[in-house]
């Protein structure tokens, strides 16, 4: 596993979970869900992603996108 799917398996996770939240326990939680776009986009523009950083820390190899 790269540090590219590990990312990316974990943005779509968190916004799964953000949405599911939202829908069965409260609206505050599609919070979540933005809050993990906007760390996307941002990550995008910049190029710094925090959690690209801690996957590579925990020793997953770089994968095209992060590296």
């Amino acid at each position: 596993m790269t540090i590219d799917s590990a990312v990316l398996m974990l943005a779509g996770s968190m916004v799964l979970a953000g949405l599911a939240l939202g829908w069965f326990v409260s609206p505050w939680f599609l919070l979540l869900a933005a809050f993990v776009g906007l760390n996307l986009l941002q990550a995008g523009i910049t190029g710094f992603c925090p959690a690209a950083r801690m996957f590579g820390r925990l020793g997953l190899r770089a994968g095209p996108a992060f590296r």
